[in-house]
């Protein structure tokens, strides 16, 4: 059976099931289900390949022990079970602060999640369709992959819950670029469902030639994630990508913690991220932050907090929205702090439509290292493929597109003194944002506004849009006569 078949198949299932309502819920419903199932089948692999080895969970409440029998218990007895047994007892388990405590794992992706199955007998046939899955064989692990990509194409379109989808893309491109290497420690502050860790993670194993590396991916790297649905996406997705304890992924809110309570042992050497944007945080939260830079929303806080983590030296890619470069007031003094403070050389500017359709606010991806002063900023105005005049859930930004961006990139060390300026690329000096208040919006000047255009020719333009208006009115009048008419 094909992935796309597969998940349509789980969810024609789940629809019609009077609990689960919209493609939200489906989803959470899905991934406490399918947690469960790698959780249980790696717990098999480890107690034969590990002396002494116990799963985390109880025995009556492991997937083998109640969902892995097609014939097994339904209905009812089943929905009592998981209600009454299943969830109270996750919830409760009791965890240790050593680290790699795999309760600690189960109890967190557990603690704010729901059944919202009503039928015992819908739930028992989507069970029989999981267990067709096994995560320890490679096909079946590869074909799950697809599954979950599947997954996250679909949350893209559950309302406001597409806000945790950065395309896949754009993660590779910023990732690629700030280069984390073995040795070093890793943060995405809101990691959403886990898309910039996983490919910081296969970034670092295409570095590592022993055993002892691979032990230091295991734990190089935190992510920190305020919401539950995403949370449990990402440790569902780190378990997949070889991640056996992804205990330092907290459930948390970063920025409720107080800007000042961040020491210097938890600085850290790169950070990749895409912040939230265009929201606002709750009451209070800007009070944990310096009076100056207090402010409720989200995505400058978080650029704040990211000038603080870092360590002198560190890296530093992100996503932030065209209102950041432009925006004044306690912008301004953030943008002003992280021109002092570190070197910003270097600016991709996206074209609309990245992050459809959850939004169409225009994004940049900034680069910046802390330690030094910005003396220029250079900027790369990211184009269209040929023949597109925007992107869409079908048709998303490639990673093939920023080859451009690539060849041009050079060398941080020689300050990237390979790069030149063409129509896509140009330079400007801090002393020229200066003048202008740091504002950091600033156009192509090989590609200058033309400006609304010729009047001689947008006026026909706009006669034939009113005329084209009045001939569908008046259908429409006409076909409200007829109904009217006739009924």
């Amino acid at each position: 059976m094909s992935v796309r078949t597969l998940v349509k198949s789980i969810q024609d299932i789940m629809r019609q099931d009077t609990g689960v309502d919209g493609d939200a819920q489906r989803i959470s419903q899905l991934c406490w289900m399918f947690f469960l199932k790698i959780i249980d089948d790696q717990d098999q692999e480890l107690e034969l390949l590990k002396d002494g080895y116990h799963s985390p969970i109880p025995e009556p409440l492991q997937w083998r022990a109640w969902a892995a029998d097609p014939e097994g218990i339904t209905g009812d007895a089943l929905l009592d079970f998981i209600n009454g047994d299943l969830f109270p007892g996750l919830k409760a388990l009791p965890v240790s602060d050593k680290p790699g405590d795999r309760r600690r794992v189960v109890r967190d992706v557990f603690e704010d999640a729901y059944n919202y199955m009503k039928s015992g007998q819908l739930m028992r046939q989507v069970i029989n369709k999981i267990n067709g899955i096994d995560f320890n064989a490679s096909d079946d692990r590869h074909m799950f992959g697809d599954i979950y990509e599947k997954l996250l194409k679909d949350l893209q379109s559950a309302g406001n819950a597409g806000e945790f989808y950065t395309p896949r893309a754009v993660t590779q491109f910023i990732v690629e670029q700030v280069n984390p290497q073995l040795g070093e420690t890793l943060l995405d502050p809101a990691c959403g469902t886990g898309g910039f860790l996983v490919c910081a993670i296969e970034h670092l194993r295409k570095q590592a030639k022993t055993e002892a590396d691979e032990h230091f991916i295991q734990d190089c790297f935190q992510g920190i994630e305020k919401k539950h649905l995403p949370h449990i996406l990402c440790m569902t997705n780190l378990l997949l990508h070889g991640i056996d304890v992804p205990s330092n992924v907290r459930h948390d809110n970063t920025l409720a913690r107080p800007l000042r309570d961040w020491g210097p042992k938890e600085r850290v050497d790169v950070i990749v991220t895409n912040p939230p944007f265009g929201g606002m945080e709750e009451d209070g939260i800007e009070a944990t932050f310096p009076a100056e830079f207090r402010t409720r929303e989200t995505a400058d806080l978080f650029l704040v907090l990211l000038m603080k983590v870092l360590k002198p030296g560190g890296r530093a890619g992100l996503v932030l929205p065209d209102g950041t470069l432009f925006g004044e007031g306690v912008k301004t003094r953030i943008k002003e702090a992280l021109l002092a403070e570190c070197n910003l050389h270097t600016i991709v500017r996206l074209p609309n439509g990245v992050f459809n359709p959850y939004t169409g606010i225009r994004t940049n991806l900034l680069f910046f290292t802390k330690g030094a002063p910005t003396t220029h900023v250079w900027y790369y105005e990211h184009p269209y493929p040929p023949g597109a005049k925007s992107y869409n859930k079908g048709k998303p930004i490639r990673i093939e597109e920023f080859e451009a961006e690539r060849a041009w990139w050079g060398d941080e060390a020689d300050g990237f003194k390979s790069r030149v300026e063409n129509e896509q690329a140009w330079r400007v000096s801090i002393d020229q944002i200066k003048a202008g208040n740091f504002n950091l919006d600033l156009k192509n000047p090989h590609n200058p506004d033309t400006g609304p255009g010729d009047v001689d020719h947008l006026l026909p333009e706009y006669e034939k849009l009113l005329a084209q208006i009045a001939q569908t009115r008046a259908a429409l009048k006409a076909e409200l006569h007829r109904a009217l008419t006739h009924s």
